[in-house]
């Protein structure tokens, strides 16, 4: 029996692209700035008082933009007036709320 190994590395490699471009990636600020000027998302400002008001007297710990199965999400660490560390996503073209939890 005859197999061609070349069509199974080509199967798996397009798998491989596939796969990957569906996982989440982080962006730089110079990718966020042309996105914001090109009006892909809301200003970062504007999303983290959003979150940042859903626990008042939270400080910022990490603010991060992701692209995610096409999507644009702010993810920001807070840690409340309580000491407890809160994840919150947040749609960056919509400022939609995706969650809220504790991490």
């Amino acid at each position: 029996m005859k197999v061609n190994l070349y069509a199974g590395s080509r199967m798996a490699l397009l798998l491989l692209v596939f796969c990957s471009s569906l996982a989440a990636r982080d962006l730089d600020q110079d990718e966020a700035l042309v996105l914001r000027q090109n009006g892909v998302i809301l200003p970062l400002e504007q999303l983290l008082e959003q979150a940042m008001a859903r626990h008042p007297g939270s400080r910022l710990l990490e603010a991060e933009l992701e692209k995610k199965h096409g999507r644009y999400a702010y993810e920001v660490e807070l840690v409340t007036a309580e000491g407890v560390v809160r994840e919150i996503k947040l749609d960056a073209s919509t400022g939609a709320l995706i969650k809220d939890e504790e991490d």
